[in-house]
């Protein structure tokens, strides 16, 4: 293949060289003349050309896509962009059903029914929102530690019963790590309902919450926070952030958000997603792009693992892509596993996969350094783990659990 494609770039290119000279020939151009390129000597474009063919024969083997890039492509052409088209469709139209004014959930958000739940290697408690200063004073609660608050998506809340639930899975993980307070939000009804419904309860949600924080933060360093959200979570955290501003005049230190929904997201319009300038710092991964999630960048920095493509490899349905940003988050949250997935800051996952990216890799995940700026692609694994630098599963070493309460 290699041999072949210098061949016909050699062939593209002698031909050119020989019009080229022809022209230059009838133009008196190369021979004793009176013509202003008189001093133009063929045989440095021969030399020229020569080098060229030197560099593009180096250059194909990084040009070449593997068979994966090509199933890849082929899997997103046949089966993701269609999906990316009507959902593209689908937002539009939320878009302009919202401008109208013409959508009203039918459960509107109260903090008396929402809870923080306090998640420990000893059980699951839960906290009234309303009374936030209760989840300091909790004896499962260690305010020595820093704190992960969660808030997941649609039809993914702390009751779900679906197997590898976001919840599940990132609690997993930081129960093996052991060294963080892990907090869900159980927001109740306000994220189960119709999507609309549900997308436009996330800015009051937020606004709730935010409330309830800063009660809690009198008495525990905002330092110690780092919100967390998913889909629709993600602009509820994103809400949070904004609310607690205007409350505060300051900023909480760290937002992550896991694929950020799309529909009926758009920045300038009704409903307010989450973006940089919510937290000190925002760091975002794509999964899903331009289907459930959103395809523009958001953050502060945005990482692309395997491109802007709405199905990562492994995956042949949307949401299975969706939930890959919490899989892959958590995977990073394990003892260990912090530079599993490294990036590089790039143009496009093309750019990356032909080396053409030079930049320093930084890791993806909860180990991400808050002064990354920009967009950052990758590659995967098709299965568990998902990171290229993963941990098997038998190296990595949870933490005993320390909890002795039974409250």
């Amino acid at each position: 293949m290699k041999k072949f494609l210098i061949f016909c770039v050699s062939f593209l290119l002698a031909k050119e060289c020989s019009c080229l000279l022809d022209t230059l020939g009838s133009l008196g151009i190369g021979k004793n003349g009176t013509s202003p390129l008189e001093k133009f000597n063929p045989k440095d474009l021969a030399g020229a050309t020569k080098d060229a063919v030197i560099g593009i024969g180096k250059q194909i083997p990084d040009s070449i896509p593997s068979p994966e890039t090509i199933f890849s492509f082929g899997k997103n052409m046949l089966a993701g962009l269609p999906v990316e088209v009507a959902f593209d469709v689908i937002n539009q139209a939320c878009s302009a059903t919202l401008s109208q004014k013409q959508v009203k959930p039918k459960y509107l958000p109260e903090l008396a029914s929402m809870n923080f739940q306090l998640r420990t290697c000893r059980g699951n408690f839960f906290i009234p929102m309303n009374s936030p200063v209760s989840l300091l004073t909790h004896p499962a609660f260690d305010t020595s530690k820093d704190t992960a608050i969660l808030v997941t998506g649609w039809f993914s809340n702390v009751n779900s019963t679906m197997e590898n639930d976001a919840l599940e899975t990132v609690w997993e993980a930081y129960k093996c790590r052991g060294d963080i307070n892990f907090v869900a939000m159980d927001t109740g009804a306000y994220v189960d309902s119709l999507y609309t419904w549900s997308a436009f309860n996330t800015d009051e949600i937020g606004r709730l919450i935010a409330e309830g924080l800063v009660e809690m933060l009198k008495a525990y360093p905002k330092e110690k926070i780092h919100l967390i959200g998913h889909s629709l979570g993600a602009h509820i955290v994103g809400a949070i952030g904004r609310y607690y501003s205007d409350l505060t005049s300051e900023l909480l230190p760290r937002i992550t958000g896991l694929d950020p929904a799309s529909p009926c997201f758009n920045e300038g319009e009704n409903l307010n997603m989450l973006a940089r300038g919510d937290a000190v710092f925002v760091d975002v991964i794509h999964s899903n792009s331009g289907v459930l999630g959103k395809k523009d960048p958001v953050g502060d920095v945005d990482f692309y693992p395997n491109g802007v493509a709405p199905l990562p490899p492994g995956c042949l349905t949307i949401t299975c892509a969706h939930a890959r940003a919490w899989e892959f988050f958590a995977e990073t949250v394990y003892p260990g596993n912090g530079n599993a997935f490294l990036a590089t800051k790039c143009n496009s996952i093309t750019a990356y996969n032909s080396n053409k990216c030079p930049g320093k890799r930084i890791p993806m995940g909860i180990d991400c350094p808050n002064n990354a700026k920009g967009n950052f692609f990758l590659r995967t694994n098709r299965s568990r783990p998902f990171g290229l630098h993963s941990l098997k599963e038998s190296e990595i070493v949870c933490s005993r659990c320390e909890h002795t309460t039974t409250a």
